[in-house]
């Protein structure tokens, strides 16, 4: 596994700082470019697709294939869920693609420590103010759950300089570029 550690980018930050946005848009710049599909015990978002987004599976399910040690790493986030599949890692590195793993703090935090020669990215929101609009137009959380999100948010954001790079998003294009550029640039390095 020690080899594809090489080519694995972890693309992080707080809820609602754009992670899916930003790589939505890279991945259009290049067709080596892949993200792996987490696992995920919480309910699909409007438009997310089972096996494209992300795994969606019971509770049960994700206990099962963490007693089966098939993670790299999962976190609870909330009441749900959220793991990187070791074969999913393996088999995208295999065919010499840049991976990218687009995953919240914790779960970066994990992947950095199994692989340390990987390369991190702190999606820094442009505010909290932001951040909280961003959360509230998904739509899915009670005025609680928001809070709490938020409250988690903040709290991430005071790990960012544990990243080896951190991008504003205030910006959307500006930090398409900016991402892309540290990508390209561990690529070639």
């Amino acid at each position: 596994m020690s080899k594809a550690a090489g080519s694995i980018i972890v693309i992080s930050g707080p809820s609602g700082a754009g992670k899916n946005t930003v790589y939505d848009e890279i991945k259009k710049k290049s067709d080596k470019i892949v993200q792996t599909v987490s696992v995920t015990t919480r309910a699909p978002r409007i438009n997310e697709k089972d096996g494209v987004d992300y795994y969606f599976v019971t509770e049960e399910q994700f206990r099962k294939l963490i007693d089966n040690n098939e993670f790299i790493e999962y976190v609870q986030y909330g009441k749900n869920y959220y793991g990187t599949l070791k074969s999913e890692v393996e088999r995208l590195a295999s065919d010499g693609n840049i991976v990218i793993l687009v995953i919240e703090v914790e779960g970066a935090k994990r992947i950095r420590e199994a692989f340390p020669e990987s390369k991190s990215v702190f999606l820094v929101p442009s505010s909290v103010e932001e951040l909280e609009r961003r959360i509230r137009l998904r739509g899915e959380n009670t005025e609680e759950e928001l809070q709490t999100r938020i409250g988690i948010a903040v709290s991430e954001m005071s790990l960012m300089n544990d990243y080896d790079y951190c991008v504003y998003n205030d910006d959307l294009d500006t930090c398409v570029n900016e991402v892309y550029n540290i990508i390209n640039n561990i690529s070639k390095g």
